[in-house]
């Protein structure tokens, strides 16, 4: 059993910027960040493989960088240029695909830190 930990959210006005962070407990093989909005479908937006490949969800290509902390074991998600649309409940999950935005390809997941952008 892996356990992720959220940890950055915030308030910030467009604009702005926030960097969210996950712990995970135990060395996991492909992690991903995934955000969910009140009332929508919770949504992929950055993934990171093995081997530092990225991928990114269309709406946060060129604001939002995924990488591997300098800590063992540890997600980060920089996020700047933020704009309203980025609020959400950002939530880091662990699972068995590379760059995979599929959820049921994850089989570990955070409880989430919320996000909001205020114009």
């Amino acid at each position: 059993q892996v356990q992720l930990v959220e940890s950055g959210g915030g308030s910030v006005q467009s604009g702005g910027s926030l960097r969210l962070s996950c712990v995970a407990s135990a060395s996991t093989f492909y992690m991903a960040w995934f955000r969910q909005a009140p009332g929508k479908e919770r949504e992929g937006v950055a993934a990171i493989a093995l081997d530092g490949r990225t991928r990114y969800a269309d709406s946060v290509k060129g604001r939002f960088t995924i990488s591997q902390g300098t800590v063992k074991n540890t997600l980060n998600l920089q996020m700047n240029s933020l704009k309203p649309a980025d609020t959400a409940t950002y939530v880091c999950a662990a699972g068995g695909a590379p760059l995979s935005f599929w959820r049921w390809d994850y089989t570990y997941w955070g409880q989430g830190t919320q996000v909001t952008v205020s114009s």
